[in-house]
């Protein structure tokens, strides 16, 4: 799909036909999908997912410590960052973990590469 409009008219027929057939179901959506009526549905269909978070300021005083340049000589390889946490957007009913990747720049005065914000089920 390219957009999140009638997500719910096409995805539960899929999950329906797989029901039964898979032992897990996974989903993966960018920020069009980042709707708290979207996760509770694929938790109540134990399916897995991870869905892109559009950024916000919570979310980048949560990793603020990850977006500072290292002293030193920037070194040759990319290096990526990784935080994971609790979160809880005002339209959600409960918090829930979230994974956040970022990829400081290598070049003076640059702060990189914007950070990227994953909602993240619990996967078991």
């Amino acid at each position: 799909m390219h957009s999140a409009d009638g997500w719910r008219a096409v995805l539960e027929p899929v999950i329906a036909r797989y029901r039964g057939t898979v032992r897990r179901l996974y989903f993966r959506g960018d920020a069009a999908f980042a709707n708290p009526e979207m996760y509770e549905f694929l938790e109540a269909e134990g399916a897995g997912y991870t869905i892109r978070l559009p950024a916000n300021n919570v979310l980048q005083n949560r990793i603020a410590y990850l977006l500072k340049r290292p002293a030193g000589r920037p070194p040759q390889e990319v290096r990526r960052y990784f935080a994971s946490f609790s979160y809880e957007a005002q339209s959600w009913k409960k918090p829930r973990r979230v994974v956040a990747k970022s990829l400081p720049s290598r070049r003076r005065g640059s702060s990189g590469t914007p950070p990227s914000f994953t909602r993240v089920s619990a996967l078991s």
